[in-house]
């Protein structure tokens, strides 16, 4: 097994209300992709982090091994979702992978 695990920072232009929706369209749009990728075990996206936090959500997902990861990244209904609702609206990214 697989664990992929990203945090994202939004861009600062946007509003706390453009914020909360943003981060609704993320979870929606990721969490919608389990049942449809091959190899996707789980998927979750976290939204309230702690106050020690320093990002503004974070992806943790499960894959049966490397290789269905690697579909993952490449699957037109994941290109879509991070196309249309995660690349336009972050200024970084960060990715942990590692075996389970």
């Amino acid at each position: 097994m697989v664990r992929h695990v990203i945090v994202w920072n939004l861009k600062d232009e946007y509003s706390g209300a453009e914020k909360e929706k943003i981060v609704a369209g993320i979870k929606e749009g990721l969490e919608a992709l389990k049942g449809v990728i091959p190899g996707l075990v789980e998927i979750k996206v976290n939204t309230i982090g702690l106050a020690s936090s320093n990002s503004d959500l974070m992806l943790d997902s499960l894959f049966e091994n490397e290789d269905a990861l690697n579909g993952y990244t490449v699957h037109p209904a994941h290109v879509a979702v991070a196309e249309g609702k995660v690349r336009p609206f972050v200024k970084n990214r960060s990715c942990f992978d590692y075996e389970v």
